[in-house]
């Protein structure tokens, strides 16, 4: 079993193990001490993970209630926020309960937002069950919903008291929704870890579950200490991002997260390539491994469509976008771009 010490404003741990599910309750009760805990779920984790996580509540002397909604980046609006936000007061949660994320990143997503806003802030105890909410989204307290116009433009920094990942949750996840979460631990790889990258060439990631996990994490934990807010060095984490969700958006989501980043990593190391930010060599290793993975590197969105899109993203300031460009396998820097050029970088990446 691994920690991870995360140093935010609100410090907590990352927990990494095996067994830890039915240890929920037991963690949980030690930590915050609540009566009552709300347990948010989607269609596809509940019944396979629910019972196991209220049981755990149960024996440790804590309330369980839940709420459960359909599965899928469609409940994630203010619709199903709203819901659960009602269901909260309802079950008369206090400021001294808990609300426990049970699922994958757009559980983590919803009910951290939940959390953040009843009652001005509850805590909430994060458990991941897929590779992308693991290595990712569990972690650094970024919290939000979709728009009709953008992807997580509402939401809030509201940072988990804990997050306790079973790798054991892992195993009954399905081969496509697994490699969505290897697009993100590519994006870490090239991000800020060559000898990381070269592991992940020659080393299965479900060989190496473990140690990728706590990497990934490690690495995220960094960046959300540096720059808990997202002004400066946490962008970086926005590799692959920024093109991935536009392409995500024009699918109406049919394209998942972790495809739409691959993507938009995809995209990104080929423009910065024929920029010369990075050589075609290094292009061509993270679009390699991309496709080794079973991951898609490009989309038959019209280039002016991911445009639209990428032009309402929230990382636009003053004129400028600020892009995650790749130097090198393990290297990448933060490039403002006036908006006005984007078109020229869309088309770089292989948009139409």
């Amino acid at each position: 079993m691994t920690s991870v010490h995360v140093k935010a404003s609100s410090e907590y741990d990352v927990i990494i193990g095996k067994g830890l599910l039915d240890q929920t309750g037991e963690r949980t009760a030690a930590l915050l001490s609540p009566r009552k805990a709300a347990v948010v779920s989607d269609d596809r984790v509940w019944p396979l993970y629910g019972e196991q996580t209220v049981s755990s509540l149960r024996r440790a002397g804590i309330e369980p209630v839940y709420f459960v909604f359909p599965a899928g980046e469609a409940s994630k609006n203010l619709e199903t926020w709203s819901r659960m936000i009602m269901f909260l007061a309802e079950a008369k949660l206090s400021r001294t309960d808990a609300v426990i994320a049970l699922g994958g990143g757009v559980v983590g997503d919803l009910a951290g937002f939940a959390a953040a806003a009843y009652l001005r802030g509850v805590p909430c105890v994060q458990i991941p069950t897929t590779l992308l909410a693991a290595v990712d989204s569990s972690v650094g307290g970024k919290t939000a919903v979709d728009l009709p116009q953008g992807k997580n433009l509402a939401g809030a920094f509201h940072q988990p008291a804990l997050v306790l990942c079973d790798p054991g949750t892992l195993s009954t996840l399905p081969e496509d929704v697994f490699l969505d979460g290897c697009a993100e631990v590519i994006k870490y790889g090239v991000l800020g870890d060559g000898a990381f990258f070269s592991e992940l060439e020659r080393v299965p990631v479900r060989e190496q579950l473990l140690h990728v996990i706590t990497v990934c994490v490690g690495m995220k934990r960094d960046l959300v200490c540096r720059d808990e807010f997202d002004t400066g060095a946490r962008q970086l984490l926005n590799l692959g991002h920024t093109f991935g969700h536009a392409a995500e958006q024009h699918s109406g989501y049919t394209l998942s997260h972790g495809r739409a980043v691959s993507v938009g990593m995809a995209m990104i190391a080929r423009a910065a390539a024929k920029r010369g930010i990075c050589t075609p060599e290094t292009s061509g290793r993270i679009e390699d491994l991309l496709v080794k993975y079973g991951l898609p590197v490009s989309c038959d969105a019209p280039a002016e469509a991911l445009l639209d899109t990428v032009l309402r993203d929230k990382k636009i300031a003053d004129g400028d976008l600020k892009l995650v460009v790749p130097e090198e396998i393990g290297r990448c820097r933060i490039l403002p771009v006036p908006a006005r050029e984007i078109l020229g970088w869309i088309r770089d990446g292989g948009g139409r």
